[in-house]
């Protein structure tokens, strides 16, 4: 499990590049008459450091003294984001607007207020192109604060023009922070319930959703109004088990890029998103071909050098295709090929632990021990939900809830029927407190106790009733996240057939393409 505590310094300084770090040294020493500046020196000393450690780095550089080593870290915290922002201008068009405001400011405060104006309505222009709507009501503010106390005869209808620009701007503001606010909403919810379990949670999602949705959605036509408006749907419908509705959304989102693709570039992170969703949809409907395709046209993407040159972006990128190659061995049966990933996984979750959210790490300790249990490594599987168990967390209850289950699963077909016992009474009593129990798990949980007293000659019959019993539940809309998390009834058909699970997906796969 990574260690997401640490200095902030030393996590800025580790997340720099060798291009970055030289860049920061020549913005210090160009900026500084002095040659051998203490700032490098903790700079260089923190750089050298795997782990920060704040008694070894005072011990082996006994100049930079502990009473000055704190101002010292704000400071070359300060300076490391300073030169950042120099060189990240190009790769960010928010950077670049806010310069020209700062620099439209300094030119109003020396009187200069035509040049001031000229520079801000550059800005606005290329704050219009790329659908900046937050700065681009800033420049208007700014431009009639100018009009307002300065007669600059700049054109005629000015007051007009831009009270008119002013409101429009507002009106889509106000739209668009409406639809955010219910899609991360909505997000949030999914990050700590996952799906509607229940009526009662359908009721409560729907509510929610209605009141807080603008009632005119006709006038969504800026960008932002209608991305976030795709994403309101897209979770709305996932959590609801709506997969069609899921996909068609998903595809809006990722469409919307097509149709503006200047904005790839501004809103890289929320491109990314809508990729991910679109092959999770796919994945969603066993839809092989199509997952396929999206994911070599992702891996394209990630080649591209607004990737390569973003530690953010690479993160999301390495978190979004490994789940996606993950979910198609999935669906293909290919569980024993899909442990090839997993070496490279680790690595890279240890490289990149510390940026993750503890979310997203627990999903792919979950995918993991998917992985291993249905190529048969049942001990492989039992260990990787054992750290999704033991790490306290008010995140994902159903992924909670479900790791219990499976790694009950896994240690019943290990033989280890002497924890059994004590492992259904704890797993029973923690998804019953989660109000996380359904006719799926009850149906497991009756069989589990039963199988200490069957015999032999019994087992089959006994997977044969169980089996039945569960494909009951198969189109069930409250039962079917048990299916989603884990595939039962291959596991059931597995033992009735005396083969392991990958086999019976690879048949069930084959049929039906």
């Amino acid at each position: 499990m990574p260690n997401r505590q640490g200095d902030t310094v030393f996590q800025l300084l580790k997340s720099l590049t060798k291009s970055e770090k030289r860049n920061f040294k020549l913005y210090v020493r160009r900026n500084s008459a002095l040659s051998n500046l203490k700032v490098i020196q903790l700079f260089d000393a923190l750089d050298k450091m795997t782990a920060y450690d704040e008694k070894i780095l005072t011990r082996k550089h006994p100049q930079l003294r502990k009473p000055q080593l704190s101002n010292l870290k704000s400071h070359l915290y300060k300076l490391i984001l300073e030169s950042l922002r120099l060189i990240k201008q190009e790769d960010h068009i928010s950077l670049f607007l806010n310069e020209q405001l700062d620099f439209a400011q300094i030119l109003y405060s020396k009187g200069l207020y035509l040049q001031s104006l000229r520079i801000l309505d550059k800005a606005k222009e290329l704050a219009k192109k790329h659908n900046q709507i937050i700065i681009l009501q800033q420049i208007i503010d700014f431009e009639k604060k100018i009009e307002g106390l300065y007669i600059t005869r700049s054109m005629q209808d000015r007051a007009d023009l831009l009270t008119e620009e002013s409101a429009k701007n507002n009106k889509q503001l106000s739209i668009a922070s409406q639809l955010s606010d219910l899609a991360l909403q909505l997000y949030s919810w999914y990050i700590k319930n996952g799906v509607a379990r229940n009526s009662k949670d359908l009721s409560e999602v729907k509510t929610f959703f209605e009141a807080h949705l603008p009632q005119r959605q006709d006038i969504t036509k800026g960008f932002y109004e209608q991305l976030y408006l795709y994403q309101t749907y897209a979770w709305y419908a996932f959590i609801r088990q709506d997969f069609l509705q899921h996909y068609r959304y998903s595809r809006k989102w990722v469409e919307l890029f097509d149709q503006h693709p200047e904005m790839i570039e501004v809103e890289t992170a929320h491109y990314i998103k809508g990729l991910h969703n679109q092959m999770a949809a796919h994945f969603d409907f066993r839809q092989i071909a199509e997952l396929k395709s999206c994911i070599e046209e992702f891996e394209k993407f990630t080649r591209r050098k607004r990737i390569s040159t973003n530690e953010n972006y690479k993160i999301l990128c390495f978190q979004y295709l490994y789940l996606a190659k993950i979910n198609l061995h999935f669906i293909e049966g290919s569980f024993s090929e899909g442990l090839a990933l997993v070496p490279h996984i680790k690595d890279q979750l240890s490289k990149y632990g510390q940026f993750m959210d503890r979310h997203r790490i627990l999903i792919f300790y979950y995918k993991i021990a998917c992985l291993y249990f249905g190529s048969g490594h049942y001990d492989k599987a039992t260990d990787y939900l054992a750290q999704i168990i033991n790490w306290k967390t008010d995140l994902r209850s159903d992924l909670q809830c479900y790791a219990r289950l499976l790694h009950l699963i896994a240690h019943y077909e290990l033989g280890n029927y002497d924890l059994m016992e004590y492992l259904i009474r704890s797993v029973y009593r923690y998804m019953a407190q989660m109000q996380n129990l359904s006719g799926v798990e009850e149906a497991m949980f009756q069989f589990l106790r039963q199988s200490f007293s069957m015999r032999r000659e019994e087992i089959t019959a006994a997977f044969e009733k169980l089996l039945k019993k569960i494909r009951k539940f198969e189109n069930n809309r409250y039962e079917n996240r048990a299916f989603l998390y884990l595939d039962i009834i291959s596991w059931l058909e597995s033992k009735l057939q005396k083969v392991d699970v990958q086999t019976v997906i690879r048949r069930k796969t084959a049929k039906t393409n």
